[in-house]
């Protein structure tokens, strides 16, 4: 469950970014999804009030401008999610989750390859991500954002779009369930108890799937792809 705090927790600073690997993506053919990579603090506790709060304000609840500008318009990657994400939201709203604290999104262009050459771009999909040791998914449906931990799931209950951004999101090994939004003028008693999030689904599979690998060091070091020379 997650914990409860005296005051409101903030987003990760960015002094504070760890190297949590996940992906950002739009759902394909049945449980498929397609996306892009995001180096940097992939916990739900981090992107879910971000993307939440983007979707209800930035893009005007407008699911499919959000996937053109997070998926779609990206050269190579992201390397982390800023504030920006935070545009056209209430002011009391953004200091609640950043504490008046701003940072920009941004990208992985200006990643250089060993030999020199474009890096490539760093597409993730459902049939890829455990090769490419994602940790998070965030893919983005019409009713809200679904949220697999790949460590364990290949598929994950889904957020509401109309969940409050200020819901403190914990980061279980398994994804749970929120806690009510805080407010800073209500009691913890008043607090009327949220439903839980559906149990994750499970992809069919032909066999177990390999044991889950150990958290990687809070690193900013990335691998740098490249485009094969012909």
């Amino acid at each position: 469950m997650a914990a409860e705090h005296p005051r409101p927790r903030l987003l990760l600073a960015p002094e504070n970014s760890l190297s949590t690997r996940s992906f950002i993506a739009r759902p394909t053919t049945g449980t498929g999804y397609s996306g892009i990579h995001v180096q940097l603090d992939g916990v739900p506790s981090h992107h879910l009030p971000l993307l939440l709060a983007a979707y209800q304000y930035k893009f005007g609840r407008d699911v499919e401008a959000m996937c053109r500008h997070l998926i779609d318009d990206v050269a190579v990657g992201w390397d982390e999610l800023g504030t920006d994400l935070l545009d056209d939201a209430p002011p009391a709203l953004a200091t609640a989750l950043t504490g008046g604290e701003h940072w920009p999104s941004r990208t992985l262009d200006h990643l250089i390859t060993p030999d020199g050459s474009p890096p490539a771009r760093m597409s993730v999909t459902d049939t890829t991500a455990d090769e490419q040791d994602m940790q998070w998914g965030y893919v983005l449906h019409k009713e809200g954002v679904e949220v697999i931990s790949l460590l364990h799931e290949d598929l994950g209950p889904v957020v509401s779009w109309s969940t409050d951004p200020r819901t403190v999101f914990n980061d279980p090994r398994r994804p749970g369930p929120p806690s009510t939004p805080r407010r800073p003028t209500e009691h913890r008693a008043a607090r009327s108890p949220r439903a839980l999030l559906p149990q994750p689904r499970r992809r069919p599979a032909p066999h177990a799937p390999p044991p889950a690998a150990s958290c990687p060091s809070s690193s900013r070091s990335l691998p740098c792809p490249h485009t094969p020379r012909p």
